[in-house]
């Protein structure tokens, strides 16, 4: 199937078709990369109309739970759902669980959601290099909710908060020495915290959580001036909170639009998506360099053996990369 052939049934929202296209973007493969520009090429002015959302949480909070409760609410209202999933790659054997279709079964067998599980690999913050694209990919097939889980892992978060609308931080219910454990990094990222497992025994905890992270969101910097971050509380899994976290994602969108700020913020994103392709490709290119590649497994084990110095073997590197590229 060719990339105009392939962007036909994208528009038709031919779901077979969408998995293909995400596969085809996920290649590394230098012809699979050709097509797949191609085919981003031809459906980019299909894109941009979803609302486009990253949630991050440690592991344990219930994320899988509350994606699939969210799903469930919002194709309930009407809209179509899609998933993007990123799991965790084995640093070893560059396996990945890639479970999530398991893990929300019921949102899985939803005709207005479609769930795409990703590895990570060692992509920075848990996210899959061509996350970006498998986004444009569902907006094109129709889909106007996206939405990005990250692995949660303890990586830089800044990852999937530079190619979303709102970001969500999941979190479980607890205070003190759990709230000194969170970062103020992803805290600063936040638009939006979400307390789950809010029910039960652990209601009271979850309350007391929610009252310490809004009075700690008041001593940091918003991400936007128009948007105040603030706290929920949620039970997925007894569907309680769910309408509320959705309340306050359309109440974001409403306010980022009338601003402008939803605009600006996509086009900054744009530039910056771009000049990761770019370090990325000359890595690539670096790496491949015939002259560059002969030297490296000796001047690493020079640089491992205290030899030399690291910043010595790069400038040595450099040079002939430059030399070979001219």
């Amino acid at each position: 199937m060719n990339a105009e052939h392939l962007a036909d049934k994208l528009r038709a929202g031919e779901r077979r078709a969408l998995a293909r296209a995400i596969t085809l973007v996920e290649s590394t493969r230098a012809d699979h990369r050709q097509e797949a520009q191609k085919l981003l090429d031809l459906i980019m002015a299909d894109t941009g109309r979803a609302i486009r959302l990253g949630l991050s949480g440690a592991p344990g909070v219930g994320k899988s739970t509350f994606i699939e409760a969210l799903g469930k609410h919002v194709t309930g209202l009407g809209h179509k759902v899609a998933v993007l999933a990123v799991d965790p790659s084995s640093a070893r054997s560059g396996g990945s669980i890639l479970g999530d279709k398991t893990r929300m079964e019921e949102l899985s067998k939803d005709p207005d959601a479609f769930i795409r599980p990703s590895p990570a690999g060692a992509t920075l913050g848990g996210v899959a290099r061509r996350t970006r694209e498998a986004m444009l990919l569902v907006e094109a097939a129709g889909f106007d909710v996206v939405l990005i889980e990250t692995v949660g892992v303890g990586q830089s978060e800044t990852a999937v908060a530079d190619m979303v609308d709102m970001f969500l931080l999941l979190q479980s219910p607890g205070g003190g020495d759990d709230l000194q454990g969170i970062k103020r990094g992803i805290m600063e990222l936040a638009d939006l915290i979400v307390v789950n497992k809010a029910d039960g025994a652990l209601e009271q905890p979850a309350k007391l959580a929610q009252s310490q992270y809004n009075s700690a969101l008041k001593l940091m910097r918003p991400r936007s001036p128009n948007w105040k971050p603030h706290v929920l509380l949620t039970s997925a899994l007894a569907g309680k909170g769910i309408g509320e976290v959705w309340d306050a994602v359309t109440d974001f969108e409403s306010v980022m639009v009338e601003k402008g700020e939803l605009h600006s913020n996509r086009a900054s994103q744009a530039r910056a998506w771009m000049w990761n392709e770019i370090r990325e490709g000359l890595i690539e290119a670096f790496r491949t360099e015939p002259s560059v590649a002969k030297r490296i497994p000796d001047l690493e084990a020079e640089v491992s053996g205290g030899r030399i110095t690291p910043g010595a073997a790069a400038d040595k590197l450099l040079k002939r990369f430059r030399h070979g590229a001219g």
